[in-house]
């Protein structure tokens, strides 16, 4: 089954371009010019990836992303833009957006930026069961558990955690990040709590499997 892919983008030629590109290395694009085009294209359909430009009628990207990001949509998403300020990239992943991909790019590294994102979401497919090895399964539907086919309980915090560890493996993920993850806005993140997340997940998984790197974070194996 092709992944399918909503392309906000108000340059027709651009859009034409990167439309027939992605057709053509086997995805399933869908077209729209402006921002209340794509928010009905969202709400109507069910996408794995959107691309989202940032200067479109109507509205703009990082708005759109934010306020589908409060209705529940979890769809990761790339800005394309021809903006470069740092605090645009800030506005970009505050707003929810998985990547950031600068005007003009090559579509080829645009292709790569795609491939890692949905590669790394696990999650957009929710009939999936991960098998994480050793006899160990995650079942992403029902987020559930198994080690030799025995259902463990965990915390939701202790879910989360497990689940941003497997969509990122071998990488180094800091304290801040994991907090910022974990803990709403209107939480205050402890310390303590996180190691005891890790102490539980460690008992699961094994000790090995979460490398623990002092003062920096992280490192899921």
């Amino acid at each position: 089954m092709r992944a399918k892919i909503l392309l906000l983008e108000d340059d027709p030629n651009l859009s034409e371009s990167v439309g027939e590109y992605l057709e053509e290395n086997g995805y399933e694009v869908v077209c729209v010019y402006d921002a209340q085009e794509a928010e009905d294209a969202m709400f109507e359909q069910k996408f794995d990836l959107l691309l989202l430009d940032v200067n479109v009628p109507g509205g703009d990207g990082f708005s759109l992303l934010k306020s589908s990001r409060a209705d529940g949509n979890a769809t990761p998403a790339i800005f394309i833009t021809s903006r470069n300020a740092m605090s645009d990239l800030e506005s970009g992943f505050e707003s929810g957006g998985d990547d950031y991909l600068r005007k003009p790019f090559e579509l080829k590294e645009l292709l790569l930026r795609i491939k890692t994102i949905l590669k790394r979401n696990f999650f957009h497919n929710p009939s999936e069961t991960l098998d994480l090895g050793g006899g160990i399964t995650y079942d992403i539907d029902s987020q559930t558990l198994r080690v030799g086919g025995k259902e463990q309980n965990l915390q939701l915090k202790e879910h989360k955690l497990l689940k941003l560890f497997i969509q990122h493996p071998n990488e180094l993920l800091s304290h801040e990040r994991i907090m910022e993850h974990l803990w709403d806005y209107d939480e205050t993140p402890s310390d303590g709590s996180l190691r005891t997340y890790i102490k539980t997940l460690r008992k699961y998984l094994g000790k090995d499997r979460i490398v623990s790197h002092k003062r920096l974070g992280y490192q899921f194996r």
